[in-house]
């Protein structure tokens, strides 16, 4: 579950003002809205790389409102992936839990998991440079994904593919939500995918949150 609480977030001269919303555990939650509304750095408050001015933040029964992002219990992949070009996809997907000290079999066993799960056995020894859009995605989900979350960030992670790699990540994404029931909330600006992929879609209009409804 995601609560926010009457949060204000200030970057730049950007400001968004008393934002409220919930977001059900276990649900698949689309954010929309026009470029420059905010969404993303909604995204990124939630995911604590951006400070809250006021309000909070509450991820299943905690407050993680000054909580680092570490601290939070959740995953996030940014538009862009960013992964780190020196490390392999095998490395990609171990980093969360070797930053957590994990035993090496437990972290073995997870990479093999996720390698299985995205498609991404053949390519557990390359790096960034030698992926396509669509399996660098991949990658930056199965990062975010290592550490069991029971929260997962999306920013518009459809955005940059063609057509076939779109089809192929939407239905990893629905898979993924349909076998782990993590809580996910996804931001995007194409309604099609909102539509096929979220149970609910809330917009950001004005500074304000609004509950879209179902599409026929």
């Amino acid at each position: 579950m995601i609560v926010i609480d009457d949060l204000t977030v200030t970057s730049g001269a950007f400001r968004l003002e008393g934002v409220s919303l919930e977001v059900p555990p276990g649900s698949y939650t689309a954010l929309m809205g026009r470029t420059g509304c905010g969404k993303t750095s909604l995204l990124e408050t939630i995911a604590g790389l951006l400070p809250a001015t006021a309000g909070r933040v509450i991820i299943g029964d905690r407050d993680v409102t000054r909580l680092r992002p570490a601290d939070r219990g959740l995953g996030y992949v940014p538009q862009d992936g960013a992964l780190f070009p020196t490390m392999t996809v095998a490395e990609h997907l171990s980093f969360a839990l070797r930053v957590r000290r994990k035993p090496r079999t437990e972290v073995s066993a997870r990479v093999a998991d996720l390698a299985r799960q995205l498609d991404l056995v053949r390519l557990l020894d390359r790096r960034p440079r030698g992926l396509s859009g669509g399996e660098r995605q991949r990658v930056a989900l199965g990062r975010a994904l290592a550490a069991r979350p029971e929260v997962l960030l999306l920013d518009e992670p459809l955005s940059a593919l063609d057509d076939e790699s779109r089809e192929e990540l939407s239905a990893v994404l629905a898979g993924i939500h349909r076998e782990t029931g993590v809580t996910l909330l996804h931001v995007t600006h194409n309604r099609e995918d909102a539509s096929r992929l979220a149970q609910r879609i809330l917009r950001i209009e004005d500074g304000r949150l609004e509950l879209q409804p179902p599409q026929p």
